[in-house]
């Protein structure tokens, strides 16, 4: 398997050496400088790991733990951090200490692409997991309604089993697009995209159709998220990668900028985030072009459950840029300013000690 293009680039290294503080504004997308959730993930866990906060009051520990935060990215720790929001403005990002699996934002609403870092503790006050995680991911997680305005569209299936809403591509992803990749040898779902290894859409669309009619075991209907990953799973094998893979970022297929949603209902869930945003994605440039969410493609499957197993009945296929056009948008309310989101029992993963609620 091809490993992520970016797990090398130096990222700390290159940020001491450009002098840079962490109110230094940096480009979404930036080859050397800005890191993508995964990687950043992948450094602050690596580096915060075994790291003990034990016996410090509530305000030292979340100071100190930017500190620490600081040191692995290469920054300078600044006398005191300023009350910006994010806190590390450059690279948008929060850091959030986590005791328990309630996750709390006070006086200030979730914001759909800044970063949140949670690091967990165990019982001793020792740092044993990061996770790094969008806003929009955040939202997906809220089970409680807390968030009263996670967008919303309407899905209403027609006659045809199968549709396509728009012939090609967003304009800006068209130079990067393939007829054929073969995926199997090129890379993982969750890689990120390249030149050359983008399917159209119009390729996903034949590969996806094949799905129509498919079934799977019904995990229940409070068990929306494993429902979820059982469709992730076909469509990884069905569009050729040789692996299921899902890190909870969007889009769910990274490599193919492919956001997949199952439909037992009308009501389509969005997040945070309109799929027609043209704000920039979190991934590094393409040929030095910086892809948006409008450019994601969306593969909406409708299905129905007996209560044993999910058949899929229905796909539709479309850009986000296109994605109003076949899906009306339902108006919502703003967002509540105190929020409290109870992650989910393995959001930290299986290899850590349980968190209490």
């Amino acid at each position: 398997m091809t490993a992520s293009p970016v797990a090398l680039i130096p990222y700390a290294k290159n940020i001491h050496t450009a002098g840079l503080t962490i109110y230094d504004p940096i480009e979404t997308g930036d080859p050397a400088l800005w890191i993508p959730t995964s990687e950043l993930e992948r450094l602050l866990d690596d580096g915060l790991r075994g790291i003990s906060l034990a016996g410090l009051p509530l305000r030292t520990r979340s100071k100190v733990a930017k500190e620490h935060v600081c040191r692995v990215l290469g920054y300078p720790v600044p006398k005191s951090f300023k009350k910006t929001q994010p806190r590390f403005l450059g690279q948008l990002f929060d850091t959030y200490v986590q005791k328990s699996n309630n996750f709390q934002l006070w006086n200030e609403e979730l914001s759909p692409t800044r970063r949140y870092v949670l690091i967990r503790l165990s019982s001793t006050g020792v740092i044993t997991k990061v996770k790094v995680v969008t806003g929009s991911t955040l939202a997906r997680l809220d089970t409680t309604g807390t968030l009263t305005q996670k967008y919303q569209a309407r899905c209403i299936p027609e006659e045809t089993k199968s549709e396509l809403i728009v012939s090609e591509d967003a304009e800006l992803l068209r130079p990067f697009i393939a007829t054929e990749v073969d995926l199997q040898h090129v890379a993982t779902p969750v890689s990120y995209p390249l030149a050359g290894s983008i399917l159209s859409i119009a390729a996903l669309h034949a590969r996806l159709s094949n799905l129509i009619g498919s079934t799977f075991k019904d995990s229940g209907h409070d068990q929306e998220r494993n429902r979820g990953a059982e469709l992730h799973r076909l469509v990884c094998s069905t569009l050729g990668y040789t692996n299921y893979q899902d890190d909870g970022q969007f889009p769910d297929i990274r490599h193919q900028l492919l956001e997949v949603k199952l439909q037992t209902s009308p009501t389509i869930d969005l997040g945070l985030v309109l799929p027609s945003s043209t704000e920039p994605l979190d991934i590094p440039k393409i040929a030095g072009r910086q892809v948006r969410h409008c450019d994601v493609r969306y593969a909406i499957f409708c299905a129905h459950t007996d209560g044993a197993k999910v058949t899929l009945t229905h796909l539709i296929l479309t850009t986000g840029e296109a994605f109003f056009n076949r899906f009306p948008l339902f108006q919502g309310k703003r967002l509540n300013k105190k929020l409290q989101i109870p992650l989910p029992g393995d959001f930290f993963g299986r290899d850590t000690e349980d968190l209490p609620n």
